[in-house]
């Protein structure tokens, strides 16, 4: 399929709103734009005192700029915490870390979604130029990432970790992740919401699973990457495109290059279940080593030209309801301010 039919816009180009002044106040009297920076110079030291000085539910895109710098912070974005933007200084310069993970949290069984770095249940939530890392190691379950808001969009990210790295939670959660790198080891990529990776990296750090997908039964789209580019650690040589942690789980790869690490067979079922007779995974014109098609396993897909047409981002991201946030959300797929 001709990329430019599957994308044929600048996905999803931020509406960033007064970005050269550092404190406005909107005209009932809520700021609209705070700086955090650790040495004083902004409005705020810490990026959670920011988001805990905005606005609830506020007409208005609310941005916080983040100075370079290294945040040893737990970041909760709650509901009511809407339409919030965080602007990065620079990805790789821009950190914020946490290192939690299953065995320090003692939150039992349920353990792995405490130890987040960073959570986002707020519906239209935009991050650009940051690092989110859970920086505990090979420990175990350590997630850097929890997004279960709706409207989701995170730009030019780095988003590190182990087991567990990236969890896309929320049933009717739609989230859409550009130019970001993602890391992890197993099921580094799991959840139940509907997303998009559009020109990702996603780099496997050791021998198991990109995805543990578990979207919903009826959902038609579950996780789908275009134009990614599959990467590996030295050493690591048997990857698994993903596996399904819950029965109705989907999975596409359209026009990726998938690194030699991708094993033939591409897909494995979840040990002691019948996943793979429910759940739907694909690719499409995908390139490099890891990407032939001839072994991959027997109930995966290889989409049709008619098929891979369904995959546009008009499409993927349709909304589950009617919303009066919708059409903002719109326009911004189709980069319009």
């Amino acid at each position: 399929m001709n990329k430019h039919r599957i994308i044929s816009i600048n996905l999803f180009i931020i509406l960033i709103l007064t970005l050269s002044c550092p404190y406005v106040k909107a005209q009932d009297g809520y700021f609209t734009s705070c700086t955090v920076a650790q040495d004083g110079s902004g409005d705020y030291t810490t990026i959670q005192a920011a988001v805990d000085a905005c606005k609830s539910f506020p007409d208005t895109r609310i941005t916080i700029h983040i100075k370079n710098g290294i945040y040893k912070e737990k970041i909760l974005i709650p509901d009511h915490n809407t339409m919030l933007t965080f602007i990065g200084e620079d990805a790789e310069k821009t950190i914020i870390t946490w290192g939690d993970y299953f065995g320090s949290v003692n939150r039992g069984k349920n353990s792995t979604f405490y130890t987040y770095t960073m959570m986002v249940e707020a519906n239209d939530f935009v991050a650009e130029n940051l690092t989110i890392e859970n920086s505990a190691g090979p420990v175990g379950q350590a997630v850097a990432l929890n997004v279960t808001g709706d409207r989701c969009v995170f730009r030019n990210c780095r988003i590190l970790g182990n087991q567990d790295t990236l969890y896309t939670a929320g049933q009717n959660s739609r989230q859409y992740y550009e130019n970001c790198y993602i890391e992890g080891t197993t099921d580094f990529i799991f959840g139940a919401a509907t997303v998009l990776f559009y020109q990702c990296t996603i780099h496997s750090k050791s021998n198991s699973y990109i995805t543990a997908a578990s979207t919903p039964q009826g959902k038609p789209y579950g996780y789908v990457f275009i134009s990614c580019r599959l990467t590996a650690a030295e050493g690591v040589n048997s990857v698994y495109l993903g596996r399904p942690w819950r029965d109705y789980a989907r999975t596409v790869y359209i026009d990726c290059i998938m690194g030699i690490h991708i094993l033939p067979e591409g897909w494995s079922n979840w040990k002691g279940t019948q996943r793979d007779k429910t759940a739907y995974y694909a690719e499409y014109k995908n390139t490099g080593l890891g990407s032939f098609t001839d072994k991959r396993a027997t109930w995966s897909h290889q989409l049709t030209n008619k098929e891979a047409r369904k995959y546009t981002v008009e499409k993927i991201l349709a909304p589950v309801a009617p919303c009066d946030r919708e059409s903002e959300f719109r326009n911004a797929v189709r980069g319009k301010n």
